[in-house]
């Protein structure tokens, strides 16, 4: 199942969709801790173990294959329990959960996820969260009784919890805070600012960077990676989106995460071995080990 594709990107207007070069390797390996290979792009799509070896190659030892609906979930599972160099993370999607809800199926979907969660290589419940850009009031209920479930289904399972956070910070903190987080909670694609990312780490919280902390116009991201402590720091593509600068727009995959870490290396004055071990002691805290 894991070779056969579940959905296509669309191309939405991008002019080049040849898959980049690959970068020059890491001398220390890291993790992608956050991608959807369950999503082909590009003219010439790849494989998961296609994906996975180009990622080995370039010094990116494994990658948490995150989730938003059952079929992703499912998945996700079958693709860690087919290769050791992916962790499922599974959940309802907050923009697909007013969907589950007005079909009456809310319960019964977090119900899967719940029996998903159970599987020895699902470490983490993600992606959840709220999102306020893409569902508008009438749907918002919904994606808090969503994330207040996956946040008890990860308490529930011991496992990590990867946030998805799209212009409702404060609604997220304060779901936090209220109903108490997981242990090991992520902020995937971090999207606030310095402010917030002192909050979230005075808090326990992992903020993990995408490859739009590279973005011009993403100075907030340059300045929360800035504050932030090294040990709270978190590494992922999202692949196939957020292809880091200078290939933004390109199709996106694991084994582009080295030129992320570079970046994020000059950002931080850091040598980048220094930052990829770093990076690689954060992911197995969060996740437990890829073996």
């Amino acid at each position: 199942m894991t070779e056969t594709y579940m959905r296509e990107r669309p191309a939405e207007g991008r002019k080049d969709l040849r898959y980049p070069a690959a970068p020059e390797p890491l001398t220390v390996p890291v993790y992608d801790n956050h991608c959807h290979l369950e999503i082909t792009d590009g003219v010439e799509p790849l494989s998961l173990r296609e994906q996975l070896d180009r990622a080995e190659a370039v010094g990116i030892a494994g990658v948490v294959q995150a989730s938003g609906d059952i079929e992703a979930s499912r998945w996700a599972v079958e693709a860690a329990a087919s290769d050791h160099r992916v962790l499922a993370a599974v959940a309802i999607h907050p923009n697909d959960a007013p969907i589950y809800a007005a079909d009456g199926r809310l319960d019964e979907a977090i119900a899967v996820i719940d029996e998903l969660a159970a599987h020895s290589r699902t470490r983490a419940i993600g992606e959840t969260g709220l999102d306020y850009f893409r569902t508008d009031e009438p749907g918002r209920p919904a994606q808090h009784e969503s994330f207040e479930a996956h946040i008890a289904l990860a308490k529930k399972h011991g496992i990590a919890m990867q946030i998805h956070d799209r212009d409702a910070h404060d609604d997220v903190l304060e779901t936090l805070a209220r109903v108490g987080a997981p242990e090991r909670t992520v902020f995937h694609c971090f999207s606030g600012d310095e402010a917030m990312a002192r909050i979230a780490a005075d808090a326990g919280y992992w903020l993990s960077f995408a490859g739009n902390v590279t973005f011009k116009n993403a100075q907030n991201l340059r300045d929360a990676l800035a504050v932030t402590p090294l040990d709270r720091i978190l590494v992922e593509t999202d692949a196939p989106f957020l292809t880091p600068v200078p290939l933004r727009g390109r199709p996106n995959a694991p084994y582009l995460v080295p030129l992320t870490v570079r970046f994020m290396a000059a950002e931080l004055d850091l040598e980048v071995d220094e930052l990829c071990r770093q990076l690689a002691a954060n992911t197995v805290a969060v996740y437990g080990s890829f073996d």
